[in-house]
Order: structure tokens, then C-alpha cells, then sequence
């Protein structure tokens, strides 16, 4: 915490958001801002005040040293297909990553140090760790409402390695998929690469629109619980008319649980597997609830489904690292995660707070659950916006890059409030943003 601290001020004097001779808040104010201890700051200030980067001043407080100017840094490189910065010291406002800052907890450290003195295994289970699978059967149920037996779940990499492998399992060459418009980039590309025809299917603030759907899709990909990326809810009625649908067609329904254990006005709502097992295949990850660096994920379905999975991932070479697995397994059986899910529930709770009371006048799409928002805006509007904010040390994205058929029906900014440092920086980042958007508009 000392040393992102420490990032953060030294670059807002490096790019002149602290000018020269700027006094900063006390240790305890700032502090409080930002809800670390007062060590912290008085540490960081220190650190700084070495480096020549403040200065005290007697009865006065602390300066940002006179004669310290700016350093001009090169124009972030922005890429709107893949939106990547080349360039460090960026606050990144764009959706999809966890705050990670939490984690360095001892029940963590205590996990991956016993984790990693575990002796190899000679030959791993295609399923995946026959411990963590229970654990994770008995999470899913508490958690998410899907109830399953340990051979009806598979250990992944993650969402992205779960529907990869179901599509390697299930989908031949030329097989047409619905997949949510706008949706998950990321699906179409799985999908479209096991040679599948993705089809767009269009959503409205409820989520996926099922009347209407093809007769002729092998599988339809939706995120119902928060949809990707407008956030919406699939209503109970459009939920049962979607199983419906898949009973009476064949069709497999690949529920993504990418983020349903956060949600701020109820409690998180079951998942739609718990309908009907038989014809919907469970994605859940760690990616949120922890960090994708953990590269865990899970996949539930009807056991000879996830069988037929197994096996052909053996065929694939496909495996789940096992330190990783133990160190779930540890978390899991001593209560650690849930504790863990439950202190970051209030924790985005009060960013996602931020974030509104920030884009304050602004409309806003998908704010009650999740790591992210929408601002709805038109999209000229939302590409100066992000050409703009970039110049301002800021990422943030639109909602192009999640359309991939004709007409783009919703446009706007999609704000993410995961991976930002603290409340004070979302604060300010989407306070410029608010600005211009207002500007633009």
C-alpha cells in the first residue's frame, strides 16, 4: 500500500496534476480519504521528501518542492480495437479487472506458502483436483444456488478456458451460436475460433431478448445474472421462456457468472442453472471474486456432458496449474474466500458509490451489481471522451468494441471501478470524465 501510495503522488507531480509549491493534505486527512492507516501516508510522505519531491515546512505542512516541474511524458498510445496503453502511470477505469491491493492477507500468504510445499503429482485428473471440486460443488451451492455433484464440475483456467474447451467438446466446424449483442468480445472469439458462426442476438436493458431467438443455434452464450456490459437482469419469465427455448430446439445455454456474487440493491440472485441443470452449462472464475492471475475457473453441467469435456481436454493437453488448485482448496475449506467476498462486496460497494455520486447528472446503465457502469452517451460523444481522458492519464472504454453486428443500438462509456487504487483517485478520474462528457456534449 506504501509503495502504490508513493506511485500514485509521484506521478501526479511528474505530469503536473500537483504543481510546483502545492501544499498536500495532512497525514491523518489524507488518510482518511483514502482509508489506510496514517503510517501509510507519513511513509509515503517521507519516501518522497527523500527523493527531493517535497518539502516541510515549519508550522506550515508539506509542499511539492518549488522548481519541480513537470516531466512530458509521450502521448498514450490508444488502440480502440484491442485498448492497450503503452505508457505507465495510467488510472484505468476500463471494466473487467479486480482490485488486487486486498489480497496480501495472511490466511493468503499462509494458502500459497502450504500450497507450494505440496509434492507434484505424477498424473493429473482431467476433472481437476478431486478436493477442490468439492469445495467447489459445496461454494457454487452456497453461493450461486447451483447445486451439483462433484462429477458434475470440471476445474478450468478460467470462463474464457471453460467455454473454450465446451466448444471443442460440442461444436463442429460451420454450427451457429448466439451469442449477446452487445456481448463479451471475448466469446465471439473463442467461439468464432472452434469454428463455430457466432450470431448476434440482441439485449435491452433487461438483458437477452429471447423471442425471436434462431431454431438453428447449438448453444447460446448470455451472462444473466449482469449482463455484459449494459448490466442488466434476466426477468424470471424470460428466463423460463430461454430454457424453453432450449429444451424445444436442443440447444445448450452457457450461463457466464462472471461477476454474480456482487450486487448492491438485493441479495446476489440465484444463478439460471439452478432451473434446469439439463440443458445449461455453468461459467464461474476466480478472475473477479480474487485475480486472474490465479487462473482458476470452474465449469459445471450434466455429468456425461462434462465427462465428454474431460476427456477431450486430455486429448487437448489441457490442464489447470495444481499449486493454484491447492491454494483455492485451502481458501475455500477454511472459510478465507467467503470471508474475502464478503469484505470486497462492501469494498465495491462503496466505489461503485463513488462512481455514481461522481457522474452525478450523467445516465447510467447497470449500476446496481458488478465491477462496472455504463454511461450512456452517443458515440461520437464517447470516442471523444476517450481520446480526451487518455490525455488526461486516464482509460477508459466504449461501448463499440462489445458490438460485433450491424447498427450499434446502445452507445456510451463503460466505466469499470475494480482496479483503480482507492476512492480519492475513482473520485477524480471519473469527475474528469463527468467534465468531459459535459464538455462534449
Amino acid at each position: 500500500m506504501n509503495a502504490q501510495l508513493v506511485a500514485q503522488l509521484r506521478a501526479a507531480m511528474r505530469d503536473g496534476r500537483l504543481a510546483a509549491g502545492e501544499r498536500l493534505p495532512g497525514s491523518r486527512a489524507l488518510a482518511g480519504l483514502l482509508g489506510v492507516s496514517r503510517t501509510v501516508v507519513t511513509e509515503a510522505y517521507e519516501q518522497l521528501h527523500a527523493e527531493g519531491w517535497l518539502e516541510g515546512r515549519h508550522g506550515s505542512g508539506t509542499y511539492v518542492t518549488d522548481g519541480v516541474a513537470p516531466v512530458p511524458l509521450p502521448k498514450p498510445i490508444v488502440d480502440q480495437a484491442v485498448y492497450r496503453t503503452s505508457v505507465p502511470g495510467m488510472l484505468d477505469l476500463r471494466a473487467g479487472v479486480a482490485w488486487v491491493g486486498a489480497l496480501d492477507t495472511p490466511a493468503w500468504r499462509r494458502a500459497w506458502r502450504i500450497a507450494a510445499g505440496m509434492p507434484p503429482q505424477e498424473r493429473q485428473e482431467p476433472h481437476g483436483m478431486a478436493e477442490l471440486r468439492v469445495a467447489l460443488a459445496d461454494y457454487t451451492r452456497r453461493s450461486r444456488g447451483v447445486s451439483c455433484p462433484a462429477e458434475g464440475l470440471l476445474v478450468t483456467r478460467g470462463a474464457t478456458s471453460g467455454l473454450d474447451l465446451l466448444a471443442a467438446t460440442v461444436l463442429r466446424p460451420g454450427d451457429r451460436v448466439g451469442i449477446e449483442e452487445p456481448g463479451w468480445p471475448r466469446a465471439w472469439t473463442v467461439l468464432a475460433g472452434r469454428g463455430a458462426v457466432p450470431v448476434p442476438c440482441p439485449v435491452d436493458e433487461h438483458g437477452l431478448v429471447v423471442d425471436g431467438l434462431p431454431d438453428d443455434l447449438r448453444l447460446i452464450y448470455t451472462t444473466p445474472s449482469h449482463q455484459f456490459p449494459l448490466g442488466g437482469v434476466l426477468p424470471v419469465r424470460r428466463r423460463q421462456a430461454l430454457l424453453a427455448w432450449a429444451r424445444r430446439t436442443g440447444a445448450l445455454v452457457v450461463e457466464d457468472d462472471y461477476d454474480g456474487e456482487f450486487r448492491y440493491d438485493v441479495a446476489p440472485l440465484p444463478a439460471l442453472y439452478g432451473l434446469d441443470p439439463d440443458v445449461v452449462v455453468y461459467l464461474g472464475t476466480t478472475a473477479k471474486i480474487l485475480t486472474a492471475d490465479m487462473g482458476v475457473g470452474w465449469l459445471v453441467g450434466r455429468p456425461e456432458l462434462v465427462a465428454a469435456i474431460a476427456g477431450r481436454r486430455e486429448e487437448l493437453n489441457d490442464r489447470t496449474a495444481v499449486v493454484p488448485q491447492h491454494a483455492l482448496t485451502l481458501l475455500l475449506e477454511r472459510g478465507d474466500l467467503d470471508r474475502y467476498v464478503r469484505r470486497m462486496r462492501a469494498e465495491y460497494a462503496r466505489r461503485r458509490e463513488a462512481v455514481v455520486g461522481a457522474l452525478d447528472g450523467l445516465r447510467l446503465r447497470g449500476d446496481t451489481a458488478g465491477l462496472h457502469l455504463v454511461v450512456d452517451v452517443p458515440g461520437p460523444v464517447a470516442d471523444r471522451v476517450v481520446e480526451e481522458a487518455a490525455g488526461h492519464r486516464i482509460l477508459v472504454e466504449t461501448l463499440g468494441r462489445c458490438h460485433r453486428g450491424p447498427g450499434d443500438p446502445f452507445t456510451g462509456l463503460v466505466i469499470g471501478y475494480g482496479s483503480a487504487p482507492g476512492l480519492a483517485e475513482l473520485r477524480w478520474g471519473c469527475g474528469v470524465v463527468r467534465d468531459l462528457v459535459l464538455e462534449s456534449g
